[in-house]
Parts: structure tokens; sequence; C-alpha cells
């Protein structure tokens, strides 16, 4: 214990200096992953269904993973053992991590320095404002939250305990793609920009009620529905059938399809908008406090079963909108049109005044990416976007503030500005009108309808704290 406590007082002090010092962007980097046992962080991965195990992998060769946590034993907790995630011994073996199906007990670990959360999102803030309490660093998949009021509870947690804090938004670190976009905005190549449109896809829909079924004997179904209402289990099909890769099977209210429902998610709004807003707003550097919309239509939006008053009607099918255009007019002037569908595809179209470019995950197109000069930016250009750190992949970036302080690619207050934007696209559609936003205040203005959407009430025992 002593060794531990050591290596956290030596891990807090130098992350305080190092936040007081500005670092060149010329500075040689350690690579993150090149630490020795005895200094490398220990890692509890909260949540290890098909994302969160795929970024504990990620994590695995830069941080001990001591512990994982997941409500269903099979569907997370079991494959992720098997999938080899552990701490490495002296020889090379791995040591299996603890494993709970309450997160409370990876937070209550003094030898954990940092977790992830990559639970269903209306789970995000809730475990990540206890995560900061416990005094770990986190790491929460996007969207980071539920509602335009957990937006302002994680932004003050993350200001009062003062750990690093990044979010899984990774198409910030894509360097030829987005990042690249963000240089070619940023610098004028397109002129100024007067329409932005992201396409975000539709969220699928169902063709018929799901039915009622028993929840599976090893998952906690009334842990797993938090702060939402309680409602009954839906399935359909083999769906629990752990013997297949993922548990895509049928339609239900759980796992990857969570994000089809309003009560724990916003539907494409939040699951793809959070990386295409995000980006769009980066790279025209609205994504700071006192820029983004100040009104966002949604007249031109439809969704898979009837709505009252905003809410859906029917309660067991997906109900998040399958088919939209949302007009948001921005403070630079600029006009972004969130769409299920463009002649371009998946990925954010800028137009300019003096041209036109796309891009997505895998390229960038557009004459000024044809004429660019391979010299255009420098590697300082792309670091500069990395708030002077080193242009390396999301994670590592994530594990480098944590040891030297310093803002990650992907923080919480530009985080926030996205999800402003998401969640109105998802009050405005669902209302079927415009919703005006004061962007200072950060408040819906003019319709006290639209702005009781501001926040839910919160099943009891599920509250989220704001201490």
């Amino acid at each position: 214990m002593t060794t531990r406590l050591n290596r956290r007082d030596f891990m807090k002090s130098s992350a305080l200096a190092a936040a007081a010092t500005v670092f060149p962007t010329t500075q040689v980097a350690k690579p993150v992953w090149a630490q020795a046992p005895s200094d490398r962080l220990r890692m509890g991965c909260i949540g290890v269904g098909s994302m969160g195990r795929g970024d504990a992998h990620g994590f695995n060769g830069l941080c001990d993973i001591v512990a994982i946590c997941d409500l269903d034993e099979d569907y997370g907790l079991g494959r992720t053992i098997r999938s080899g995630i552990g701490k490495k011994d002296d020889k090379g073996q791995t040591i299996q991590p603890d494993a709970y199906k309450d997160y409370r007990r990876v937070l209550e670990r003094d030898d954990i320095d940092v977790v992830t959360v990559i639970t269903p999102d209306h789970w995000h803030v809730k475990i990540a404002v206890e995560a900061l309490q416990a005094g770990k660093h986190v790491f929460c998949q996007k969207p980071l939250t539920l509602t335009l009021e957990e937006n302002q509870i994680i932004r003050k947690a993350v200001e009062k305990y003062g750990k690093t804090f990044q979010v899984g938004t990774q198409q910030r670190s894509q360097h030829n793609e987005f990042a690249l976009a963000t240089l070619i905005v940023r610098a004028g190549m397109l002129g100024d920009i007067k329409k932005v449109v992201c396409d975000i896809g539709g969220s699928p829909t169902c063709d018929k009620d799901i039915p009622k079924m028993d929840p599976p004997a090893n998952f906690d179904w009334n842990m797993y529905l938090g702060q939402a209402p309680y409602t009954d289990f839906l399935g359909e099909g083999d769906f629990l059938n752990t013997n297949n890769n993922d548990n895509r099977f049928g339609h239900t209210r759980c796992h990857y399809e969570f994000r089809w429902w309003y009560e724990y998610s916003g539907g494409k709004f939040t699951d793809w908008g959070a990386h295409h807003i995000d980006c769009a707003l980066w790279a025209m550097g609205l994504d700071k406090f006192g820029t983004g919309p100040t009104s966002v239509d949604g007249t031109n939006a439809k969704h898979p079963v009837p709505f009252k008053d905003g809410y859906p009607t029917v309660d067991n099918r997906y109900n998040t909108s399958h088919e939209f255009d949302i007009v948001l007019k921005l403070t630079n002037g600029c006009e972004m049109h969130v769409v299920s569908g463009s002649p371009d595809g998946n990925g954010i179209l800028f137009e300019g005044t003096e041209g036109r470019m796309h891009v997505s995950r895998g390229r960038c197109k557009g004459k000024v990416i044809e004429e660019l000069k391979p010299d255009a930016f420098s590697q300082d250009d792309f670091n500069a976007l990395y708030n002077g750190k080193p242009f390396e992949g999301h994670k590592e970036n994530f594990i480098r503030c944590i040891r030297e302080g310093g803002k990650p690619v992907s923080d919480v207050w530009s985080h926030v500005q996205a999800m402003n934007c998401c969640h109105l696209c998802g009050i405005a559609a669902r209302l079927n009108r415009e919703v005006k936003w004061d962007v200072n205040a950060e408040k819906i203005v003019g319709d006290d309808q639209a702005a009781s959407f501001w926040a839910r009430e919160q099943r009891k025992g599920f509250e989220i704290s704001r201490d």
C-alpha cells in the first residue's frame, strides 16, 4: 500500500506542476506506453459491452486494467475476461482484472487512478461525476449527456475536481480527415463558411411491436434503467444467445439498441451528432462558450411512432427520429443542416464562399484537397489542435494529459457546446417546431414547453449528484 500511495502522490504533484507549465510544440515526447510497470496507471473499466470492450482493448497497452464492471455477466463481464484484458505480470502473463456488477465497488478502490465510462448514455453523467468525486481521471464515451441540464452538471464537476477528462469523440484524432479539414477551414481556404451539412443518418425503426419478456437471469434490469422510468423488458428472437459476436438479434431496449429510445439516448442526434456536429463546430471555432446556435428548426422531422406534446404514445417500438432536416442558425452567420441523408453521404459538408469540402471517416474530398500542397500544414499546426501536445491517438492523448497536465483534445467544455446542439435538435424534432436558444444564458427562450425538456425527473435512488 505504501508504494501505491507514494506513486499517487507523485502523480498528483507532477500533474499540478505540469499544468502551470507551457510546453512548446517542438517538445520531444516520450511515448505514453513506454512506462515502467511500477509507474503504469491503474484503470477500472465501467461498462464493457461491445464499445466498452473495444475501448478496454485500446487502453490495455497503455494502462494496467485491474477492474472491469458490467451489469450483464454474460454479455459484458464474461466476454471481456475471455478476450484477454488485464494486467501483465513480470513474465508477461495476463492477470485477469477483478470483476464487479456494481460500479461503486470500482470507484471506492484507492489503487485505481482512472476509469472509463462506456455505459448507455443515461448513466454517463451520474457515474462520471461520482468518479471525479472519488479522485479518478475519466474517459467517457460520447454522447456525454442525456439532457441540457446534465451538460452543466458535468462541466461544473470537471471544473470543481480538476481531474483529466476526455470524451470519446475520436474523430478529432483522425489526422488526414477531420483534423486536416479543421485546419483547412480555419485557414480560410474555403472562404467564409455559409452552410454546413452534417449527415448523421436516421435511426432504425420497428415494423412491429416488441414483445415483453423476462430479462436475462444474469442481467440487472432495474439497475440498467437507472434514472429512467421503470418499464418492462422488451426483446425478441435469440438476441440473448451469448454465443454470438454481438447481441443485435431482434429489437430490444438494451445493449446496442438503447440508442433508439429517447428514454436513454437521443437517437442519431446524439449518437452520430456527437461526432459530426462536434467536428463542424470545432472547425469553425464555435466550440466555445457564447457560441453555437441561436435557433433550431425541427419542423422537418418525422418519428416512427405517434407523438403528443413531444412524447411518444407507443412504448414498445423504437421512438427516435428516423427522417429529418434540422436547421440551426449559428452565431457566426452560418446555417447548419443536421440531416438523415444527403447526396454526399455520412460526414460533414462545408460550403464556403471559395469552395466546398466533404469530410468523413476514411476520406476528405473537394477541390481544396486536390490542390493542397504537401507542406500546407506543419506538424506544429496539428499539434496546436491538440492544445500543444503531440498529435497522437485519442487514448494516448488522454494518458499524456494525465501525466503532463493540460487539456485533452476532446474536453468537456467543447463537448458541452456540441451536446447543446444535439439536444436542441432532439427537442425541436420532438415538438416539430423552431426553438430559440440564448447562447450566453444557455437556455431555451420564449417557449415554456420546449424549456421543460431542459431536465427530466430522475427515478428515486438514481439521482445525479450536484455537489
